[in-house]
């Protein structure tokens, strides 16, 4: 058909760069042929260009001498109309064609080369008249001529498309709905994104009453009430605001109006992922037997997938602890001692198909609990501890650079919130304590059966990402190259460190002192002096009562380096050698183990309820007895320190199922939970304590359901 082509000749019009312009020459080159241009009207420059770049330029556009048709144009194009249509659709389409190919050539194929048996028929014969030929097709087919007059018309222009387009032809979604209705119905549930939850029926009054304010009385037609519903329903699709919960409304409110962007990682440790939640379980802290919600706080590394850093703390977590969690990322921890020989990293963090290593091959199941991955970059939300002053300034010192997620928006950090989704999904509602996300989701009675300490649960935690979460392909490894390939985060590390051909390590093991809290002090002849505690070394005699050079708000004191979580020893950097040395607490020989900060404070306190004259020997010595029952691991001790812990906080605990039982820091606590019932009876061999159970009193549910809300509506 002429009308999709134009002549591109002499005279032939073209608008270049905004002005109408005509093709006075063509000329041949060796690299193409050029045209040259001149003003359609008046005196101009003439212009050479290409022929290629007249005809696929930007800058330039075709003048077309007649009418025809554009991509502009509305039809739809063929494939999409006859996608749309069925089976029985396609072969009534079809057989229409054939009737109307009948009539103009007088064959059904439409070519008398492939005629079919008796054609063509004698009503048919391309020697009658076309007006003949329709009035009889218009018999044969019980249609009028005016309906095959305008089949033939819409074969000539369409093809069998044509024959198609008033069945497949297109209908608005809200069907003859005003469009002012349904524009300010949506601007009313998009004013409700903040909102509490509404009915659609107070939506559609509103819209009702909005509508006439705005246009008056009878200007936009009101829709019936079943219309009107099923306006919303299409709407809620765009803007969701009845079924889903409404924070999932607000969340999808905040969605980016343009194309999703995406930091795309190209090797290990480009990108690391770090942020904290709270679980969805309770644990008991060993040294205080306080019921505790725990926060976990990890680092992730973005191409890997590998955890390369785990912290559970109670709540709060501090900048202490996402600082610990990057120093795993240069130093990761020891792997546990009964681990599979597959879930251990080699020390160096290399995997063994890159470096072999005699003792990897021999099955030697001594090395880290993941990879060393050191980061170039950490992204992070807005949370205080990771834009603390410590923090920053050890990334600084590092050359760490940090990149800060949009507000509220989880996607910028996708993998490790999926990571927690994961961990619940997989873990945490295998283990006892699990209460559920939320209020409605919690069981009838999940306090019946066995609990974990914290650092019991973090413990496991740490050994499920060994030997499940690293081992275990991921829809989201992919290597473009491989369709269909999915790899482990293993795999992924092994994958990216040939594909980089190197991994960066920290220059210096002393590097982790810089992630401890410093506090300075006055070295005095005793030591120096932390909130009642006395620190001492050898280190220390050079500067016993000198005047550090230290100015502002050291006032000549030292820097102390100290880590809250064990408070046995401290650090001192001697400002001559630049050597780290340890400085030991006078109690430390009582400790068997590291004493937190929060520990020590506590029992101080319960020493200062029970001696006159409190000091640090008497709260050692009581947090050490109360301490050793809450590390008990019989069913009798356990039960003894629930007990106690009863006056502090409520108890959660659930049933273990699944392969995370077979976890050997599962085994160990579920073989400590009640004994099976006795041969014969329902009723088990020890009986149950009459403590647990659903009996709270109103000051237990209280700061339960406070440490519970403490953060609800802090930004993340």
């Amino acid at each position: 058909m002429t009308n999709s082509v134009v002549r591109v000749g002499v005279g032939t019009r073209v608008v270049f760069d905004g002005e109408l312009l005509e093709i006075a020459e063509l000329h041949a080159r060796s690299l193409g042929t050029e045209a040259v241009l001149r003003p359609c009207h008046g005196q101009g420059a003439m212009v050479r260009v290409a022929l290629q770049e007249l005809l696929t330029s930007v800058r330039a556009s075709l003048v077309p001498e007649a009418p025809g048709i554009r991509a502009t144009d509305p039809e739809d194009h063929a494939d999409v109309v006859l996608s749309t249509l069925s089976d029985a659709e396609r072969s009534a389409v079809a057989e229409r064609a054939a009737h109307i190919r009948e009539v103009l050539t007088g064959y059904r194929s439409g070519t008398a080369e492939l005629a079919a048996p008796g054609e063509p028929r004698q009503l048919y014969d391309p020697q009658m008249t076309l007006t003949a030929r329709y009035e009889a097709k218009a018999t044969e087919l019980e249609v009028s001529l005016r309906t095959i007059k305008q089949w033939v018309a819409d074969f000539r222009q369409y093809g069998e498309a044509g024959l198609a387009r008033g069945a497949t032809s297109r209908q608005k979604p809200l069907g003859l709905v005003d469009e002012r209705w349904v524009e300010i119905a949506l601007e009313v549930m998009v004013e409700h994104t903040e909102q509490s939850r509404p009915s659609r029926s107070m939506v559609i009054d509103r819209t009702c009453a909005r509508v006439i304010g705005r246009f008056g009385s009878d200007v936009v037609k009101e829709p019936s009430r079943a219309t009107a519903y099923r306006v919303l329903e299409q709407l809620e699709k765009r803007h969701p605001t009845f079924r889903l919960s409404t924070k999932r409304n607000r969340d999808i409110a905040d969605r980016p109006d343009g194309v999703y962007g995406k930091l795309r990682p190209t090797r290990p440790g480009e990108y690391l992922l770090m942020d904290t939640t709270r679980l969805d379980v309770f644990a008991l802290d060993p040294l205080t037997l306080r019921w505790v919600q725990a926060e976990l706080t990890i680092g992730m590394d973005w191409y890997t997938r590998c955890v390369t850093g785990i912290r559970l703390t109670p709540v709060s977590t501090k900048s202490v602890d996402a600082a610990s969690v990057l120093y795993q990322a240069y130093r990761p921890r020891p792997a546990g001692k009964d681990w599979p020989v597959d879930a251990v990293w080699p020390e160096h963090g290399v995997p063994r198909s890159v470096l072999i290593d005699v003792d990897a091959v021999e099955g030697a199941a001594i090395g880290a609990a993941g990879p060393a991955i050191v980061p170039e970059t950490i992204v992070i939300d807005h949370g205080k501890i990771y834009i603390s002053e410590h923090l920053t300034s050890v990334c600084q010192r590092m050359g760490i650079s940090i990149q800060p997620a949009r507000l509220r928006t989880g996607r910028d950090k996708g993998p490790v919130e999926r990571f927690f989704r994961t961990i619940r999904e997989d873990l945490l509602q295998a283990l006892p304590g699990y209460k559920g996300p939320d209020v409605h989701s919690r069981g009838l009675d999940p306090e019946s059966e066995a609990f974990f300490y914290l650092d019991e649960l973090e413990a496991i935690i740490r050994e499920w990402v060994a030997v499940v979460y690293h081992r275990r392909p991921h829809d989201s490894l992919v290597d473009p190259h491989v369709p269909g390939l999915r790899m482990s985060p293993a795999q992924m590390f092994e994958h990216g460190v040939a594909r980089a051909g190197y991994i960066e390590a920290p220059r210096d093991p002393d590097l982790a002192y810089e992630f401890l809290k410093a506090e300075f002090r006055k070295v005095q002849h005793y030591g120096v002096d932390f909130d009642t505690r006395r620190y001492n070394g050898p280190s220390l005699n050079p500067y016993r009562y000198m005047t550090s050079p230290y100015r502002g708000k050291a006032k000549g004191r030292w820097p102390i380096h100290y880590d809250p979580d064990d408070i046995t020893r401290a650090y001192f950097r001697d400002p001559e050698t630049r050597k780290w040395h340890t400085l030991m607490w006078e109690h430390a020989p009582l400790m068997k183990m590291p004493m937190s900060e929060d520990a020590y404070k506590f029992g101080r306190k319960l020493a200062a309820k029970k001696y006159t004259h409190p000091d640090d020997r008497l709260a050692v010595a009581d947090l050490l007895e109360r301490w050793n029952l809450g590390l008990g691991s019989t069913l009798a001790e356990r039960r003894m320190a629930l007990r106690l812990s009863r006056e502090d906080t409520l108890i959660d605990q659930s049933a273990a199922q699944d392969e995370v039982v077979t976890l050997p820091s599962v085994a160990r606590v579920l073989a400590t939970a009640d004994p099976p019932a006795d041969e014969g009876t329902d009723m088990p061999i020890d009986e149950p304590d009459p403590e647990t159970g659903d009996d709270d009193a109103e000051d237990e549910l209280d700061d339960c359901t406070n440490d519970f809300y403490a953060d609800a509506l802090e930004d993340a």
